[in-house]
């Protein structure tokens, strides 16, 4: 899957204009936390009276010479190690289901799932604090962690169901789909947002569904996973309920995000883009998602349920490109994308899936390897070219050497 948007001069994704904009990003003050930050703003009482203070704490404790970008990375990883070991586990989503044949996930590793997900979390608090700390905050350590959480937002909840199963009491792979679009979207919503006020808006539901992943591994790990099977009052089972806060969760923040735009608006506050141009992200998230849920809907095979973890992988990969390209847009203060090529490319894949329907599952397997490396490239070469810019190393606290002649 060759990018088509690469720039003829092979530089790299990012215009001249687009580095201008990261010239010009600032650094602003934020009444709700009480240091220096970028411009976002963080009003979750959980965050500000008892994560925030823990991560002050905490961060004394790290050396200065540990990268801010280092931490990004490291906390990530403990995400996509509980990703892939359930991949190992639980490719299908059958282990906890109590069916014939099936091997449940051993009960050591939610205690460690637990334990990655809470360092996944603390180290995604701390890293811009290890920045501002050391004195290296800038848009390279915004982008980098911005960037990576787009990718988490598909490997948590992809975890998560794994608690579960498909079985009785719990949801079919469609219904955890539509569970992680509408992360996906709460995520968007965020990015779209300070596209058009300048400001992020933490949503509140980050902090309540890191803990509430700890709290759930925890309670698999002493409990056993049986502990969800029992059904609820009125005839809820726990995997519903999961559904149902999630999408709750999800979606809470659509009202603030549809208040703080209108605000913008009438007190001139933030970019004053037209109707045209502040709706251009969405057309962009609306086209992929339509696709890839027209996939699911006509495919042949019934691909949704022959191969649900593939389906999340692929989806959750393009929503990060997706998402990547519009941080840098708002970052940068340029025009978004009106449409990804990577959708393009899965509104062929479905056409092909209708005309050989033999085809579709090494179909999507193909574009699972595609789209992956095809977004490493994207992220790898726009960190590159942003430390080529600001002089940076991106896993360093110094700077590069001079090039003597």
């Amino acid at each position: 899957m060759a990018p088509a948007d690469k720039m003829a001069s092979s530089e790299g994704y990012l215009t001249k204009e687009h580095l201008a904009g990261f010239d010009s990003y600032k650094l602003v003050p934020v009444f709700s936390i009480s240091s220096l930050q970028y411009s976002a703003r963080d009003t979750s009482p959980l965050s500000i009276y008892i994560m925030h203070p823990f991560w002050n704490w905490l961060v004394e404790y790290f050396p200065k010479w540990v990268a801010p970008n280092v931490m990004t990375f490291a906390g990530f990883l403990f995400t996509v190690l509980n990703f892939v070991m359930l991949s190992w586990y639980d490719w299908g989503f059958w282990a906890s289901t109590d069916l014939p044949g099936s091997v449940p996930i051993p009960n050591w590793f939610w205690a460690a799932a637990a334990v990655n997900i809470f360092l996944a979390y603390t180290l995604d608090g701390i890293d811009g604090k290890q920045a501002r700390r050391i004195g290296l905050s800038g848009p390279l350590g915004e982008l980098f962690d911005h960037g990576l959480d787009s990718y988490s937002a598909f490997f948590i909840p992809g975890c998560l169901y794994s608690i579960f199963g498909r079985g009785e009491l719990s949801v079919p792979p469609i219904r955890m789909y539509y569970i992680m679009w509408t992360i996906f979207f709460n995520f968007y919503l965020s990015h779209w947002e300070k596209y058009n006020t300048g400001v992020l808006y933490l949503p509140w539901g980050y902090d309540l569904g890191m803990w509430g992943s700890v709290l759930m591994y925890l309670a698999t790990w002493h409990y056993g996973y049986q502990v969800w099977k029992t059904e609820l009052p009125w005839g809820i089972s726990a995997g519903q309920l999961m559904e149902l806060a999630l999408h709750v969760s999800a979606m809470s923040n659509l009202p603030m995000v549809l208040y703080n735009m209108y605000r913008s608006y009438k007190d001139r506050t933030g970019k004053m883009r037209t109707i045209k141009e502040a709706l251009r992200p969405l057309f962009t998230y609306g086209t992929f998602m339509f696709v890839s849920l027209l996939w699911v809907f006509v495919s042949p095979n019934d691909i949704m349920n022959r191969d649900p973890r593939a389906v999340y992988i692929l989806s959750g990969t393009v929503f990060s490109n997706i998402s990547c390209r519009l941080i840098v847009s708002q970052m940068s203060n340029t025009i978004a994308d009106t449409f990804n090529w990577m959708t393009g490319v899965l509104g062929l894949a479905v056409v092909l899936s209708l005309a050989m329907p033999a085809i579709e599952r090494p179909l999507l397997y193909l574009l699972v390897v595609g789209s992956t490396l095809a977004h490493w490239e994207y992220g790898s070469t726009v960190v590159q070219q942003m430390c080529k810019h600001f002089n940076r190393i991106c896993f360093k606290v110094t700077k590069p050497k001079p090039v003597t002649e």
